[in-house]
């Protein structure tokens, strides 16, 4: 199982096994990793998963599409390396990545 390292906006580190096929999100959020809301479930139709990729990882995980793109417009403090973590699928290419949690989601 791939390894994810989730950082939150304190500095708390969070190492945990994500199931292939799910997303960043859903590893989190059924990991109990802090300040990943996930209001819409995974659906693209918030902004309250929002994650900055590891720069050695942002190759890796792509650029978001025009609907992710869309909803970063309402999330706290975007960066070029913001993603919104329930579009990013899990695969054993992802094996070790790393993602920050802003402080506060949208």
């Amino acid at each position: 199982m791939p390894k994810i390292k989730y950082i939150t906006s304190d500095g708390k580190d969070f190492d945990v096994e994500a199931e292939t096929g799910s997303t960043v999100m859903e590893t989190a959020v059924k990991n109990s990793v802090p300040g990943i809301e996930a209001e819409c479930g995974g659906a693209c139709a918030c902004a309250t998963c929002h994650v900055y990729v590891d720069d050695a990882w942002t190759a890796v995980t792509g650029e978001p599409e025009a609907m992710e793109e869309d909803m970063l417009d309402f999330a706290f403090e975007v960066q070029p390396n913001s993603r919104l973590s329930c579009q990013i699928k899990i695969s054993e290419e992802l094996n070790g990545l790393v993602v920050r949690i802003p402080e506060r989601q949208a």
